[in-house]
């Protein structure tokens, strides 16, 4: 069964931290800023989890996860 993804990035306009499923322009939570964005991601995934790929400020990707821990592919590096 495919997992659900997400992408967490920074808002331009309101600068805030916005976690988006993929394929839909709606914010799951939005942050107030990146640390507690980080802090909050797998609360904000919820128990079903999924992956979230990590976006800087220049929205180039820092890196990806997957919550919980268990639902990571097995044939990915890292």
């Amino acid at each position: 069964m495919p997992i659900d993804k997400y992408t967490l990035h920074r808002d331009a306009e309101s600068e805030k931290w916005r976690l988006e499923k993929e394929g839909t322009d709606r914010a799951k939570r939005v942050f107030e800023n990146k640390e507690e964005a980080l802090k909050g991601l797998r609360a904000a995934v919820g128990p079903s989890g999924g992956s979230v790929r990590i976006r800087k400020v220049d929205n180039t990707i820092q890196e990806e996860r997957t919550y919980p821990r268990s639902k990571d592919p097995k044939g990915s590096p890292g």
